[in-house]
């Protein structure tokens, strides 16, 4: 009968309590906890979970609440989270808290995707100094015109695609230094030396990002290029001087452009002025003799109008206003007398100057013929002058 203490489990399939009871002894006995003294392999009669038994169940339960609790994460702001189950994508979480099936059957990497990244194409950093080395194998570059050239450029990225970064890359620094030192290459290989080292250095980082970007793309990098910036352009140390020497010759050019266009900005607003000035001057010239030329065709009508009317008046006329206007500026006049042998002297100055004075002492009341007669005429020889008229101014 001690057999069957514990009822007649032989006649149907063991209950649970049984089955929790065998599995608490094959723990025991792998952790070295032997429960029959007598080296009986019956457990003991009574609650499976009393005893020297191990509870078995409620530690089954927090095993399983703890491995669940394993599977919640947290996606930072500007990241992706990239489930894998068996190894395999299953889909990609955005920032925020989220819950996935724990180890081994589903996994987590977490990519961020603003963090910008910088690598060194041409050159390194020294960490400990901060110096520059130099990298001649990526640096040397050949242009169109078949010279060499020395280039360093720094390259920031980041990732706009998390799946494609990790399962398409196996190296992300080494993948945007061979794309941009082959689109560096073929943007400097159809350019000119001088143009690349004096006014190319923003259009050749320009181009370079473009095609960087589209090298990256065609192979599905998952990378975004935010910039590329040269860092230094020069000729091999062979020709430096007498680049150098170019380089001096283009800046005195400059200078030279410089100062002249400042001359020119000083000089060219004056004599724009000056050509104003005698325009306007022209101008005023050109109505005043237009006006004068009006006027004596008029006036030159009219006289012919008259002379046509009568000539003899009208010559008469133009003779005597023209020995009036000559000798209203003369002082002195000598006429030439044709039966005798003497010349007659007129002393215009006199005549005018006792003409003033008597206007002046209103002596206007003696006789005219009594002044002239005060200053006769002096006769002069005919053989000390000319026998034809003579005009002294």
């Amino acid at each position: 009968m001690a057999n069957n203490q514990g009822g007649n489990r032989n006649d149907g399939p063991p209950d649970l309590d049984e089955i929790l009871r065998n599995f608490s002894r094959k723990l025991n006995t792998l952790f070295g906890k032997n429960n029959n003294s007598g080296g009986s392999n019956t457990p003991p009669a009574g609650n499976p979970f009393t005893g020297r038994d191990v509870p078995i169940l409620p530690i089954l339960v927090v095993i399983a609440i703890v491995w669940l609790m394993t599977g919640f994460y947290i996606v930072d702001q500007g990241s992706r989270g990239v489930v894998l189950r068996f190894g395999k994508h299953v889909e990609t979480t955005v920032a925020g808290p989220h819950w996935h099936i724990p180890y081994p059957i589903e996994s987590v990497t977490t990519v961020n995707l603003q963090q910008v990244r910088t690598i060194e194409l041409g050159y390194r950093t020294d960490d400990s100094g901060g110096s520059k080395i130099k990298q001649p194998a990526e640096a040397l570059m050949l242009t169109d015109d078949e010279n060499i050239i020395d280039l360093q450029f720094a390259v920031q990225y980041d990732l706009k695609s998390a799946e494609d970064y990790l399962f398409k890359n196996l190296n992300a620094d080494g993948a945007v230094r061979s794309a941009t030192e082959s689109a560096v290459r073929e943007v400097v290989g159809k350019s000119k030396l001088d143009y690349v080292l004096q006014n190319g250095r923003e259009d050749v980082s320009t181009k370079t990002k473009i095609l960087t970007q589209q090298i990256l793309d065609r192979y599905e990098t998952g990378i975004n290029i935010v910039s590329i910036s040269m860092q230094g352009a020069s000729p091999p140390k062979q020709v430096q001087e007498a680049f150098d020497d170019v380089n001096r010759a283009n800046q005195d050019l400059e200078r030279q452009k410089n100062e002249g266009q400042a001359y020119a900005n000083d000089v060219i607003p004056k004599a724009r002025g000056t050509a104003s000035r005698l325009v306007a001057e022209s101008a005023g010239y050109k109505l005043r003799v237009e006006n004068e030329a009006k006027g004596n065709a008029s006036r030159f009508e009219l006289i012919l109008t008259q002379y046509n009317r009568a000539p003899e008046v009208t010559r008469q006329r133009l003779y005597i206003d023209a020995q009036e206007q000559i000798l209203s500026s003369v002082s002195k006049v000598l006429v030439d007398q044709k039966n005798g042998n003497s010349m007659l002297y007129l002393p215009l100055d006199k005549l005018i100057s006792a003409s003033t004075t008597n206007n002046i002492n209103n002596t206007s009341s003696a006789p005219v013929a009594a002044s002239t007669a005060a200053t006769v005429p002096a006769q002069v020889p005919a053989s000390d002058d000319r026998s034809r008229d003579r005009v002294e101014r």
